[in-house]
């Protein structure tokens, strides 16, 4: 069976679960509690019911996005799915923001690779991406 990909915004458990087993950083409870349902678009791809990748937009709708959580199960990774999670996210932000909005994301490892086949360049030496963690 193949797994099928909706928009949908994934349950709380299931998301810490996916980004933990997918070597993404671990998010507490309270802080997807408030998150996921803010997403501005969000895609799961599910096999049998189980969430196995996704991937979501966030931010004010007009202005800037930000492409976060994309995430495949260990034993789905290969099989071209983060490339339909990314589509699916892409050709949401294309039909719905406002032309000369500014999307950006922060690629890990080599993923940069998958991101510029969807336009995304690298911004470096002329700009750094920057991050704060709370802790």
């Amino acid at each position: 069976m193949t797994p099928t990909l909706t928009l949908e915004i994934p349950g709380n458990q299931e998301y810490r679960t996916l980004r933990s087993a997918a070597g993404l950083s671990m998010m507490t409870e309270e802080g997807a509690a408030l998150g996921l349902p803010a997403s501005w678009c969000s895609v799961c791809v599910r096999h049998e019911g189980e969430l196995i990748g996704m991937g979501r937009v966030v931010g004010d709708g007009g202005l800037f996005l930000f492409v976060v959580d994309i995430a495949v199960a260990p034993a789905w990774q290969g099989q071209g799915l983060g490339r339909r999670i990314m589509q699916a996210l892409m050709d949401e932000v294309h039909a719905r923001a406002p032309v000369r909005t500014m999307v950006a994301l922060i690629a890990d490892g080599t993923a940069h690779a998958l991101y510029a086949k969807f336009g995304f360049k690298l911004v470096a030496p002329g700009a750094h991406g920057m991050l704060l963690r709370l802790s």
